[in-house]
């Protein structure tokens, strides 16, 4: 899951038919599951670069709510 979101994509849809192709799920489950996993201490470790820039932007994103 961290490797598709570490990654840039081309354009507009690419990221969800990769997530259905690759890891068969809705892009929602995915997002659902990937915001569970920022909080994981495992993830962090694993790639704490792509880890923290999520998290930042998911703060961001609360914040402006």
């Amino acid at each position: 899951m961290l490797a598709v979101a570490a990654r840039t994509f081309p354009g507009p849809g690419v990221r969800d038919r990769v997530i259905r192709e690759r890891l068969g799920m809705s892009p929602t489950r995915y997002h659902q599951l990937l915001n569970a996993l920022l909080d994981d201490p495992a993830a962090l470790a694993h790639d704490p670069v792509t880890v923290n820039r999520l998290r930042r932007l998911r703060d961001l994103r609360r914040s402006d709510r």
